[in-house]
């Protein structure tokens, strides 16, 4: 997850170009074969070409941006204010709990420390490097072993210009109907050192890739099979401006894919020494009708209460990508800003540190089942 400041990169980058108009095919190719990103940085704003280091600059400075170089159309217009384009969805109240629960107690944290030792001992999982590519292709081997037998279930590699690909595991319905997706990303970073640097993300987001897998084990070996299609996401280059997701929500949109919800699991297995432990809503870029589903889904099958975080800012996660793209979108988050891990993004994001509970991460894991299940059941 990115975190967010209420100010943009105070500095001027030393090459900043800012389109008074929409760039050229020509432009677009050319700028990027030169090495150059271009950057949203704010809802209303024309993009800007940024440098690498220009754009690792503004990461460490917390600035939010969506990385836009791969999807940029320039006959796309994306109208000032996206952020409130998504009405509220009605969704109805939980009502398979003698069906989901035997399920939930199947949910093993033994499981997931198993699949994050995995992920966290990779150099780093930054979406650029050759070992961000062996995590995804772990990943990937994994939830397909996970999946084996099931002719009624796909795992694909959703690849992109960079090293690291993103992963999706579907599940067909008994019928066809809009599809229910629930991600996470599957990258992590060292500031200091992006490409080379130790990032063992345990946390960000180890912690929610493992419940996806570990959610997906447990349905299939309940030999789930819902009436409409499910989708997990596991995504590539969170970190640097939610490119993988960007890409995929844009492709669904433009083949014409209906979503029935997407929700986002980024950061789940930490809460600050001595705070209150809850699970924690998204404020913004989110629909408000299935967020009251969320909650109804927490007061149902999880212990611990849950509380509407902050606003976390301009593209702060990859539910913000579907969010754009006019979809129902929802995240649960591991605290209240503020409680949440000062340790991500660097080498002591690990599951040693205080504060990390694989208890608090379970609960988490049992809403996510809970979201699959009651939505395409």
């Amino acid at each position: 997850m990115q975190l967010s400041l209420g100010h943009l990169f105070a500095a001027a980058a030393a090459f900043s170009a800012v389109c008074a108009a929409p760039i050229s095919h020509n432009e677009l190719a050319d700028m990027a074969a030169k090495g150059y990103r271009l950057l949203s940085l704010s809802e209303g704003a024309e993009p800007v070409w940024k440098t690498e280091e220009e754009k690792l600059a503004l990461l460490r400075a917390n600035v939010h941006f969506f990385d836009v170089t791969e999807v940029y159309d320039p006959e796309e217009v994306v109208p000032e204010g996206f952020s409130s384009l998504v009405s509220a969805t009605t969704f109805p109240a939980p009502s398979h709990s003698s069906a989901v629960t035997p399920i939930l107690n199947t949910l093993s944290t033994a499981n997931m420390q198993s699949y994050l030792s995995v992920l966290t001992s990779y150099n780093n999982r930054y979406y650029t490097s050759s070992t961000g590519k062996a995590a995804s292709q772990w990943i990937y081997d994994k939830v397909t072993e996970l999946a084996s037998g099931r002719s009624d279930i796909t795992v694909s590699q959703f690849t992109h210009s960079w090293a690291q690909f993103s992963v999706i595991a579907r599940i067909e319905g008994k019928s066809a109907g809009a599809v229910t997706i629930i991600g996470a990303h599957e990258d992590s970073i060292n500031l200091n050192n992006p490409s080379s640097g130790r990032a063992p993300g345990a946390d960000d987001d180890g912690s929610g890739a493992v419940n996806l897998i570990e959610v997906f084990r447990a349905l299939v070996a309940a030999n789930f099979k819902p009436s409409t299609p499910v989708e997990f996401h596991w995504y590539s280059g969170e970190e640097a401006g939610l490119l993988g997701s960007q890409a995929i929500a844009k492709t669904y949109k433009s083949k014409g894919t209906a979503v029935k919800a997407f929700m986002e699991l980024d950061m789940t297995a930490y809460f600050s020494p001595g705070s209150k432990e809850v699970i924690a809503l998204e404020a913004d870029y989110i629909d408000s009708g299935l967020t009251k589903f969320l909650q109804q889904l927490i007061d149902t099958y999880s212990k611990l209460d849950w509380a509407m975080d902050k606003e976390c800012g301009y593209a702060c996660s990859d539910h913000a990508s579907w969010y754009k793209q006019g979809y129902a979108t929802g995240m649960l988050y591991e605290a209240i800003t503020g409680d949440d891990n000062p340790n991500i993004h660097s080498s002591q994001d690990t599951t040693s540190v205080s504060g990390f509970s694989w208890s608090h991460s379970l609960e988490f894991a049992k809403v996510a089942l809970a979201y699959v299940y009651e939505l395409s059941a």
